[in-house]
């Protein structure tokens, strides 16, 4: 599942997941992954870094040495149960994502939004959510290589420019956060709401697989008073893409042409 080239062959509809470490795609975007995968398109997720400077688990789950092997096998075994179809991993040094090569990031970037071709990319947005340096790197990185996909004069292994139709960034205020508020639906920055309630078991058990971050995991989720509230809806914000006939949207297709 990681790091071949992709082949220009376009299925009706793809979304690129273009984020920094392991475990944002579970925290992100699970049920949306497996929602859309059970609906016929295809999900590519690129990891910019294997977050070797997170946490080991307490107690331990191995040793510091061990932790980017290990988050690795984490993140192929969570990309496995919700329907990923390919994962990228750049390799890039955890906490020190700013400090990537921008000409590098920006050709492997484009070389796959060129070859996969996705409608939809999600990534953070310009914040980070949390202010994590990496979050607000692979951001702007991938913002960059969005632009430069749909230009013609860069030149990224020779492949046909492909303008991506939306870009969808993380919420100004987390989803977990939102997810209580009786008002969510008119806080800005709310433009897509899905309900991922029939694919709860595979999301719970997704996060449950990155066993080295379970002290971040539990404390968001599980060892909340309400996590069946917390987990049931995955919110995004539309960067740019199709006007919505309302906000939030139910659908992140509305608008998808092609």
């Amino acid at each position: 599942m990681t790091s071949k080239k992709p082949d220009t062959v376009t299925p009706d509809r793809t979304i690129l997941l273009s984020l920094a470490h392991p475990d944002d795609e579970s925290f992100i975007a699970a049920g949306i992954t497996a929602k859309y995968k059970a609906e016929g398109v295809r999900v590519i997720l690129v990891t910019a870094t294997l977050g070797q400077e997170g946490k080991v688990g307490k107690p331990p789950v191995c040793s510091r040495e061990e932790l980017p092997r290990v988050r690795k096998d984490e993140l192929l075994a969570a990309a496995k149960l919700i329907g990923v179809e390919q994962v990228y991993e750049l390799g890039y040094h955890d906490r020190k994502l700013e400090e990537a090569p921008h000409l590098e990031i920006r050709e492997r970037l484009v070389s796959l939004i060129r070859g996969y071709r996705p409608q939809i990319v999600v990534s953070f947005d310009p914040n980070g959510t949390n202010l994590h340096p990496d979050h607000i790197a692979i951001s702007r990185f991938t913002s960059d290589a969005i632009s430069a996909a749909a230009d013609g004069r860069w030149n990224a292994n020779g492949a046909e420019p492909h303008q991506v139709q939306r870009l969808l960034w993380t919420t100004p205020v987390p989803f977990w956060e939102l997810a209580r508020m009786a008002d969510m639906n008119s806080q800005p920055g709310v433009d897509f709401v899905i309900d991922v309630r029939p694919w709860l078991p595979v999301k719970i058990q997704a996060l449950k697989t990155h066993k080295t971050q379970h002290l971040s995991i539990d404390r968001i989720f599980f060892n909340a008073s309400d996590p069946m509230i917390l987990l049931r809806y995955e919110i995004l914000r539309q960067a740019w893409g199709p006007q919505l006939e309302h906000r939030p949207s139910e659908n992140l297709m509305e608008g998808i042409t092609g």
